[in-house]
């Protein structure tokens, strides 16, 4: 060996296997919403006019799963749709900042640990930004240590919770941080102004409030974050899309969104399941992001579940619309809840986004 060689001992393969896990968990998930409207209220006192009463347009919104919704803008007082960016922007840290505060209160209460613990804040939005940012500002309103260690997750649309909480769960793992993760999503803050386009009323139709915070810890009980597998389909990412634009955010989204869905969300499942030698019956809880009620129909389709095992995301649907990033935690707290589960069992979440992206993680119930 010449003298200005280095000998490297080669790494050990890492194992990829059963129940190997991150060694991190969910602990204690917890939400907050601004007011309820009922759906066909809203199409009554403001949408109807707002589509000059076409009636596929309201097919569309009566049809799209959603009984009730949340807004921290209510349209038929507070009309945005001929505002700039810069007011809604101004709107998104007005309103945001109580409601992630409940949130990730709520979230912390649920796991038991005090802020004076949280050594991680991850924000995840792509309905508002600003500088210093609701990341900064919700930590000075909990009172975190001036070294908490701050994220912020932008545009990456629904499928952002399951990258925010991983890259969270990392922190815990490797370097034993407490951290937290929130999902604020304003939609009704991005009301767009009167158009034809098919896919403007799906969006608008669809599109709900919130905020859902997640604690995330070391080696804890509540649900082990064992694994995760993404997949993107760059040439249908015209499919969908999420557009600055000077009077607010513009969604794009294609009805041929569940045809790629379709094609990729069961071998996406099926690699994230046999990593760990799992296959879809012994899977105890799915936590479908409910895009809408065709993406969910297709999810059911192509993995063979039962009606059982999506009622927790159209329950989600229904009771609180499509909340972007914040959603499948909202099904995933309310199979929690809801479901008798027993230690070890499996639970999948699966969402989607830009891009076209497809996200899925596996976790374990701990008890």
């Amino acid at each position: 060996m010449a003298s200005n060689e280095i000998a490297l001992t080669p790494l050990p393969k890492r194992e990829r296997g059963r129940d190997r896990g991150i060694r991190a968990s969910v602990a204690g998930l917890g939400s907050a919403f601004p007011p309820s409207f009922k759906q066909g209220e809203l199409w009554d006192d403001f949408f109807a006019e707002h589509y000059g009463h076409d009636a596929l347009a309201r097919q569309i919104w009566h049809g799209c799963g959603v009984e009730q919704r949340h807004a921290v803008a209510d349209p038929r007082h507070e009309d945005l749709r001929f505002r700039g960016t810069e007011h809604r922007m101004r709107r998104f840290l007005e309103s945001g900042v109580p409601l992630g505060l409940q949130a990730v209160e709520r979230c912390l209460d649920a796991a038991g640990v005090d802020r004076a613990d949280v050594g991680l804040l991850t924000v995840v939005s792509c309905t508002g930004y600003g500088s210093p940012g609701i990341d900064i500002r919700l930590a000075g309103e909990l009172g975190l240590s001036a070294a908490v260690e701050r994220l912020y997750v932008g545009h990456m649309g629904c499928y952002a919770a399951l990258p925010g909480v991983m890259t969270t769960a990392d922190a815990a793992a490797a370097r034993d941080k407490i951290g937290v993760t929130l999902c604020l999503e304003l939609t009704s803050l991005h009301v767009q102004r009167p158009t034809d386009e098919i896919e403007q009323v799906i969006a608008h139709a669809l599109f709900s409030d919130a905020a859902v915070a997640a604690a995330v810890v070391p080696e804890s009980r509540g649900f082990e974050l064992v694994g995760i597998s993404a997949r993107t389909d760059i040439a249908e990412a015209p499919l969908m899309s999420w557009d600055v634009t000077d009077m607010g955010f513009r969604m794009g989204l294609s009805p041929d969104v569940p045809r790629v869905l379709e094609r990729h969300v069961e071998p996406v499942v099926q690699e994230l399941l046999s990593t760990h030698g799992l296959t879809a019956p012994d899977v105890r809880g799915w936590a479908v992001h409910p895009g809408g009620p065709a993406i969910i129909d297709v999810v059911q389709e192509r993995l063979t579940l039962r009606d059982d095992d999506l009622r927790e995301s159209r329950a989600v649907l229904a009771q609180h619309g499509n909340c972007s990033s914040g959603t499948v935690l909202l099904v995933l707290d309310r199979i929690n809840t809801e479901r008798d589960l027993s230690d070890g069992d499996p639970v999948v979440l699966i969402a989607f986004g830009p891009g076209l992206t497809l996200y899925t993680a596996l976790l374990r119930f701990r008890a």
